[in-house]
C-alpha cells in the first residue's frame, strides 16, 4: 500500500523553481569561470629560479625582466651544485649555471612536464642569445608511465572527492551516532589509502614510497571530517559548499597545471586546499626525498581539526538546546540534525513505505504502530508530525497492519498526532537523535465508549528509546 503524503501548500512555482536551480546554477558558473581561467594558456607567475653565481644571476634577471616581466623571481646561489640542490629541496622550480659557452638548466619533471617545457623554452632562448649551448638535466624524473607528471593529481582526486561522498552517505545513516561516523571515516580512509597506493604501484604509475599512505589517508580523512562538521551549519547548501570546495576550487588549484604556471588566485588556493596540499606532500615523499612535506601535512591536519571543532561546536549547541528544553540532560553524544542533500536523501520530511529495508533506501527516523484497545491494527489512521512551534512537518496514513514510518525529520523534540474517524486522537512527544530509531506506538479509544477527545489526557513521553504505550 502506498502512503499518502500531504506537502506544504502556498509555495509558488516560481519559488520552487528558483530553489531547484540555484545550486546547479552556482556550480555551473563556478566551473565555467574557474576551470578555463586556470587551465587556458598557463604562464609562469613569479616562478622561483636559483642561478649559480652573482654575475650570472644579474645578467639572467635583467634578461628575464625584459622578456618575461613578472614571470620569474631570481635568487643567486654559490655554484651549479647549489642550484641543482635548490631544485631537489623544492626551494626553486629550476636551477641554472653557465660558464663560458656552456650552460646547464636543472629541472624536475615531477613538478609537471608543462613547467619543464616552459622553462626549457625560455632558457634555450636565453642561452642562444648569449651564444651558449644549453644542457637540460632532470633531477627528479617521474615513473615511465607518468609522462606528463600529473598522475599524482589523478590519484589525489580519487582520494579527495570520495571523502565528500562518504560524508554525504554517513549523513543519511540515522542509526550511526557521531562516534560511529568518525570511526567509519577512519576505516574507509585507511582502506582507500592502502588500495589506491598499491594499485598505483602495481600498475607502475607510482613509485613504491610507503610514506604516501599517510598523506592519502590524511586527505580522505580531512575532506570527510570537515564535511561532516560543516553539514549542520550550511544545511541545504551542503552540496553547493561541498562540490564548490572539493571540485570547483580544488581541481584547478591541485597541480593538474603546475602551480607556478597558475594565476596568483589559484596559487593562493593551492596553499590552503586539502587536495593541493596532498599532491604537494605526495610529490615530496615520492620524488624529492621528503622535502617540503611538513607544511602539507600540517594543512591537512588543520582541516581535520577544523572538522572536529565544528562537530564539537554543534554538539555543544545541541546540549544547550536540550538542557534549555528540559530534555534528556546527560547525553554523551548529541547528534547533528539531518542535512538535506538532494543527491543522497529526501529533500524534506518524508513518509516511507513500511517493508523490510532494501539496500540503499533511507532508514526511518520515526516509526510505530496504531492499534485499538483490542490490539487490532487501525487502518488508514492519520499520522501528523509537528515541530515544537506547531508547524506540520509531514502527514501520512497507516497501512493495513497499522504501521507508519517517517524520515528526514529535524533533530530535537517533535509531536506525533494520530487520529481516526470515530476515535479519540492522541499525541505523543519524542526527542529525535541519530543512532536511535525512535518509536511512537498508539492505542486509540472509540468515542462511543464514553471517553471524549477533551477528557482524554495527552500522552507526553520524552523517552529517547521511543517506546510508547
Amino acid at each position: 500500500m502506498k502512503h499518502r503524503i500531504e506537502h506544504p501548500r502556498g509555495i509558488s512555482a516560481a519559488r520552487a523553481l528558483a530553489e531547484t536551480v540555484t545550486i546547479p546554477a552556482v556550480l555551473f558558473l563556478g566551473l565555467l569561470f574557474c576551470f578555463p581561467t586556470a587551465f587556458h594558456q598557463p604562464q609562469p607567475d613569479h616562478a622561483q629560479l636559483a642561478i649559480a653565481g652573482r654575475t650570472v644571476e644579474r645578467r639572467v634577471d635583467t634578461a628575464l625582466r625584459e622578456q618575461h616581466p613578472g614571470r620569474f623571481d631570481v635568487t643567486a646561489v654559490t655554484d651549479a651544485r647549489a642550484a641543482r640542490q635548490a631544485v631537489l629541496d623544492r626551494d626553486a622550480v629550476a636551477g641554472f649555471a653557465a660558464q663560458g659557452g656552456h650552460a646547464v638548466l636543472y629541472v624536475a619533471k615531477a613538478n609537471g612536464v608543462a613547467l619543464e617545457q616552459a622553462l626549457t623554452k625560455g632558457f634555450t632562448q636565453l642561452a642562444a642569445h648569449n651564444h651558449q649551448r644549453l644542457t637540460v638535466t632532470d633531477v627528479a624524473p617521474t615513473m615511465r608511465k607518468d609522462g606528463s607528471g600529473t598522475t599524482l593529481v589523478y590519484f589525489g582526486i580519487a582520494w579527495n572527492v570520495p571523502g565528500y561522498i562518504l560524508a554525504t552517505t554517513l549523513l543519511r545513516a540515522v542509526t550511526f551516532d557521531r562516534r560511529r561516523r568518525l570511526m567509519t571515516v577512519v576505516g574507509v580512509a585507511a582502506l582507500f589509502s592502502v588500495t589506491g597506493f598499491y594499485v598505483g604501484v602495481g600498475l607502475g604509475f607510482l613509485p613504491n614510497a610507503p610514506a604516501a599512505l599517510a598523506i592519502s589517508f590524511l586527505l580522505t580523512t580531512a575532506v570527510a571530517t570537515f564535511s561532516l562538521g560543516m553539514a549542520p551549519f550550511v544545511k541545504h547548501f551542503f552540496p553547493l559548499v561541498g562540490l564548490g570546495l572539493y571540485v570547483v576550487l580544488s581541481v584547478p588549484s591541485s597541480g593538474l597545471v603546475p602551480v607556478p604556471l597558475l594565476p596568483r588566485f589559484f596559487q593562493g588556493l593551492h596553499a590552503v586546499m586539502p587536495l593541493g596540499n596532498a599532491v604537494d606532500g605526495l610529490r615530496g615523499v615520492m620524488y624529492f626525498n621528503d622535502a617540503g612535506v611538513l607544511r602539507p601535512v600540517v594543512v591537512l591536519c588543520a582541516w581535520i581539526i577544523a572538522g572536529m571543532a565544528l562537530l564539537g561546536l554543534d554538539a555543544w549547541r545541541h546540549h544547550r538546546v536540550a538542557g534549555r528544553r528540559g530534555a534528556v540532560a546527560e547525553q554523551e553524544d548529541v547528534p547533528e540534525p539531518p542535512v538535506e542533500d538532494p543527491s543522497v536523501e529526501a529533500p524534506a520530511p518524508t513518509a516511507l513505505p513500511v517493508h523490510p529495508h532494501h539496500f540503499g533506501e533511507p532508514l526511518p527516523m520515526l516509526e510505530g504502530t496504531v492499534r485499538d484497545l483490542e490490539r487490532q491494527p487501525v487502518h488508514r489512521a492519520a499520522v501528523t508530525v509537528m515541530d515544537t512551534g506547531g508547524r506540520q512537518l509531514v502527514r501520512t496514513t497507516t497501512n493495513s497492519r497499522g504501521e507508519y514510518a517517517v524520515t528526514g525529520l529535524p533533530e530535537g523534540c517533535i509531536s506525533v498526532v494520530v487520529s481516526h474517524p470515530g476515535r479519540d486522537p492522541l499525541v505523543h512527544q519524542r526527542f529525535l537523535q541519530s543512532g536511535v530509531a525512535v518509536r511512537a506506538d498508539f492505542s486509540l479509544r472509540d468515542r462511543h465508549n464514553g471517553t471524549s477527545a477533551h477528557a482524554a489526557p495527552q500522552r507526553l513521553d520524552l523517552d529517547h528509546a521511543g517506546h510508547g504505550s
